[in-house]
């Protein structure tokens, strides 16, 4: 066994990146305790999509039939104004010609499965729940994390060769590096639902109605058959941009009266949305918030992984993919190269710009571009037809763009 292989890896946050990263290096033969804070694993929170590029990953992992049998893999995604008019459509994933699908899934079953499949290939004895880091220390020879358990009280801390921060957007971590960093909010404010309902379109459809200047809805399946009568679990979020608004609170509970008379009209022959909010089973509120793209992550036995190295707009459900691909490359570069502090520097420079690229374009293009796009042409009017407005060939380009830029275009995902 090699040096590099005996280094001693303290992996912050047992979320996606950390569980990912954790079994991307047991794949390697390289052993890593991940410190989760939460005391328990539970499936909470909404739904999730898994783009092509994400399910790579977690195909690479093991765990690509455990997710689709959970979840519901996507055959198209289609654009709508406002209106409930159809703007574009384009079919996705395998559909689309990538060797991957996209499911949609429950957060909360997806991060049980990686915990699960985390649990019996390096141990439970390596995953710390109850665990929130304080702080990191470091000197030439190691560096020092610092825990308090749920109430607060002190844990002994850990001593590790390398430490990586999975701790998410609010990171504890980051923060020590970036003390006077502050999110950037742009006055959008999100609410996120579940509701039971028979399926919509195809059942299989990724749907994205209106724009965030007048009121967005991004609607998906994420559970099949949920009641036995057919129905669906069905996973969507409401989002208006407005200026001077404050920021929502996170994670909690949502309230109908902050945004339903947003949509109180989009009654559509193939949805009503007010009735798809009234009959949520859960609703919870999020600012939409990124940071700007820092140069560095890697701060000497330290680096940033994740939402806490490039947090960015849930506008093209690429979060959880650039994590992923994050402790993949993480991972290859330990197992491969002598020095443990090299490859954190390697890792850094492989990936900061990609991602920054990602951070940049989901503010200024995203996918749902193409119903602002189409807002700013109609003035926010109903359309006689799409055609007479945009053509389809332009509305692709907008997507096919963000796929390259993303990291999921066809070609690329052929490529390997």
């Amino acid at each position: 066994m090699t040096e590099t292989r005996k280094t001693k890896i303290a992996v912050i946050g047992g979320g996606v990146a950390g569980l990912g990263l954790a079994l991307s290096l047991q794949q390697r033969g390289m052993a890593c305790d991940v410190y989760e804070a939460v005391p328990e694993v539970k499936e909470l929170g909404v739904g999730i999509t898994l783009l092509p590029h994400a399910m790579r990953e977690l195909a690479a992992l093991g765990v690509q039939d455990k997710l689709e049998a959970a979840g519901i893999e996507n055959l198209e995604s289609v654009f709508f104004n406002r209106f409930g008019q159809f703007i574009y459509k384009e079919p996705r994933g395998r559909h689309g010609g990538s060797p991957f699908p996209e499911v949609g899934i429950h957060r909360g079953k997806l991060h049980r499965i990686l915990f699960d499949e985390a649990v019996a290939k390096i141990g439970r004895d390596r995953i710390h729940t109850d665990h929130r880091c304080t702080g990191v220390t470091q000197d030439e020879q190691s560096a020092t994390v610092h825990f308090v358990d749920a109430t607060g009280t002190p844990r002994p801390s850990v001593q590790a060769d390398i430490v990586i921060a999975c701790d998410g957007v609010n990171s504890i971590i980051r923060r020590q590096f970036y003390p006077n960093e502050k999110v950037a909010f742009a006055g959008i404010n999100t609410w996120r639902g579940v509701t039971v309902h028979k399926p919509i379109l195809t059942g299989k459809s990724y749907m994205r109605v209106g724009s965030i200047h007048t009121g967005k809805m991004v609607i998906y399946p994420i559970v099949d058959n949920v009641d036995g009568q057919g129905n669906q679990l069905i996973n969507w979020m409401a989002e208006i941009q407005r200026a001077g608004e404050s920021m929502n609170d996170w994670n909690r509970p949502g309230n109908k009266a902050d945004f339903e008379a947003i949509f109180a009209e989009w009654k559509f022959d193939w949805l009503n949305v007010p009735d798809l909010i009234a009959n949520a089973s859960q609703i919870l509120e999020y600012p939409m918030v990124d940071k700007d793209p820092v140069p560095r992550w890697t701060f000497g036995r330290v680096t940033l992984m994740g939402d806490a190295a490039h947090p960015m707009y849930p506008r093209g459900s690429n979060g959880s993919a650039q994590g992923m691909i994050d402790a993949r490359t993480l991972a290859e570069l330990l197992a491969t190269t002598s020095d443990p502090l090299a490859a954190l520097q390697a890792y850094e420079q492989a990936r900061v710009e990609p991602t920054a690229r990602v951070v940049r374009t989901n503010r200024s293009t995203p996918p749902d571009f193409i119903n602002i796009k189409v807002d700013e042409l109609t003035g926010g009017k109903p359309f006689r037809h799409i055609d007479d407005v945009i053509s389809q060939e332009e509305l692709r380009q907008i997507s096919e763009n963000y796929k390259r830029i993303a990291g999921f275009s066809v070609e690329a995902l052929r490529a390997g």
